[in-house]
């Protein structure tokens, strides 16, 4: 295997992405590559574990904002090895458990009042007229609310 010398397409069919994803994530500075004479794109091969760890963290639903600074907290910002990636997904793992417990408050609430303003449920068990729960806050205050209590 060529240390430093893997095309865009190459890398992206190993990878499970398409060419465009491998520009948009070096757009976003996850990954890096560099132009041969030819001024065609080359990675090393070590990106390919770079766009395993991009890829299972967003299956985890962990944000590109989140995997750039944790990538940006690595040494010399190296690609993520074994006990990187496991330092990683601890540290993602409170915010996965907050993602989770809004989910399930989210499922449990979606047949009745989030508290939303929308005033369109008649058989709301909490009635907002006017829109009183306004004055809590943005958005789905009850829903927010529910989840700040379990949290």
């Amino acid at each position: 295997m060529e240390e430093a010398n893997w095309s865009v397409g190459r890398v992206a069919k190993r990878c499970g992405v398409k060419v465009s994803t491998l520009h948009y994530y070096e757009q976003l500075g996850l990954i890096r590559s560099w132009r041969n004479n030819g001024n065609q794109r080359r990675y090393k091969a070590e990106v390919l574990r770079r766009i395993s760890v991009i890829k299972a963290a967003q299956k985890m639903g962990v944000s590109l904002d989140s995997i750039k600074r944790a990538f940006a907290g690595l040494p010399d910002n190296r690609t993520p090895n074994k006990e990187d990636w496991q330092l990683l997904a601890s540290n993602w793992q409170a915010e996965l458990d907050e993602r989770i417990n809004y989910l399930i408050a989210l499922r449990d609430s979606l047949d009745g009042c989030i508290g939303c303003g929308c005033l369109s449920l008649k058989n709301c068990p909490i009635y907002n007229p006017e829109d009183m729960l306004a004055e809590l806050g943005d958005g789905p205050v009850l829903l927010e609310k529910k989840r700040q209590k379990e949290n």
